[in-house]
């Protein structure tokens, strides 16, 4: 899906809102994340018992809201099996939107950002249609277009693996595709403009499905994404691999006709369980990706800069893709280390960066981005 890049600067996306000074994924963090000068917000979504989008990281809930402190849904702790990981808490598509609306936000990380703190219990968890409302409401306001960069979360655990809390065996399988969810949500609320879009996912069958049979049914092209972890680390969790590979492989499904000629590129049938992301990281994959379903890839910031690298960033432009980067936080403990052993700043990873040619920044502050990046 090559691409033509119309924009003189590299874009600004804002990671799970202006997440370095509200609790992430709400609309307040959203919309203070576009007043910064963000051209995009970035909602992770996950799904309701009554499948409806919402903003969330991940679908446990405990760890950004105050599900555990509420009695009254005490009895629905449970385990689950999400991506090869046993997490325990409360989940997402246990629970319907209205009783969603009744939980309170907080923030994820109060020891390293402890001035979000004080928004504990203030803010909701927002809908898909509530923050494609704000995008259009701040457009109007701003007079500059904001864009929506949502990203499927779980896909394979929403479609195949998971299961709902409680009722019978049949019942309980989830079985939503959420890119199926995502366009119908998007067509409702008029807003398919790829020009304010872009759908990112770790996985590679949800986007092979919106590219080859979602979208077109529809007769929509929004630009789609195909996320990268981590490269440099062994592959021990879904940071490492793409998730949905592993679990078609151990289900004996057929992975060439899921995969077409990224078995060939990559040896998926061959590397098993030992798939990684670094696998994915040539030349032949990348114009796979880019002749066959995606504009772009978005890359941990740690690929390229722990040690330098631009090979990866030359090869993706000259497949014909963009490069996107995440993330970019102001604490130390996110920063990456100088070959003198120094910390880099914020900025200073972002310059090396824009000199290197990535063309968009996943950011928690987008007002520090904003003060190198101008406006378009």
């Amino acid at each position: 899906m090559t691409h033509t890049n119309s924009r003189p600067n590299p874009i600004i996306i804002a990671h799970r809102g202006a997440s370095a000074f509200r609790p992430e994924h709400t609309l307040e963090a959203y919309e203070l994340a576009i007043d910064l000068g963000a051209d995009f917000i970035e909602p992770d979504l996950v799904v309701t018992r009554d499948g409806i989008l919402i903003a969330r990281h991940e679908n446990e809930l405990s760890g950004t809201t105050n599900v555990a402190e509420i009695d009254d849904f005490s009895n629905r702790k449970t385990t689950k099996l999400i991506d090869g990981n046993t997490v325990d808490g409360w989940f997402a598509e246990d629970f319907t939107l209205a009783e969603l609306k009744t939980l309170r936000v907080k923030e994820r990380i109060p020891k390293i950002r402890p001035h979000n703190k004080q928004f504990n219990g203030c803010f909701e968890i927002p809908t898909l249609e509530e923050i494609i409302d704000l995008a259009k409401q701040k457009t109007t306001e701003l007079g500059r277009n904001i864009g929506i960069y949502p990203e499927t979360k779980h896909p394979t655990f929403f479609a195949k693996e998971g299961k709902f809390f409680g009722g019978s065996e049949h019942e309980n399988l989830i079985n939503i595709s959420l890119g199926q969810l995502l366009i119908n949500t998007l067509i409702k609320k008029e807003f398919t403009d790829p020009t304010r879009l872009f759908i990112q996912s770790f996985e590679f069958e949800n986007l092979l499905e919106l590219q080859n049979s979602i979208m077109p049914k529809f007769g929509i092209n929004i630009p789609l994404i195909q996320l990268y972890g981590s490269t440099l680390l062994p592959t021990q969790n879904s940071f490492q691999k793409p998730y949905d590979v592993i679990y078609n492989i151990k289900l004996g499904a057929n992975i060439s006709a899921i995969y077409g000629d990224l078995v060939n590129t990559c040896k998926l049938g061959l590397l098993n369980s030992l798939i990684g992301y670094g696998h994915l990281d040539n030349k032949h994959t990348l114009h796979y990706i880019s002749d066959t379903y995606a504009s772009g890839i978005g890359v941990w910031k740690n690929n390229l800069l722990s040690p330098i690298s631009i090979s990866l960033i030359e090869d993706a432009h000259e497949a014909g893709l963009w490069v996107h980067c995440y993330t970019f936080r102001p604490e130390e403990e996110y920063l990456t280390v100088k070959p003198d052993g120094t910390l880099q700043t914020m900025i200073e990873e972002i310059e090396q960066l824009i000199n290197m040619g990535v063309d968009g920044f996943f950011c928690d502050d987008p007002a520090t981005c904003r003060e190198i990046i101008p406006i378009a």
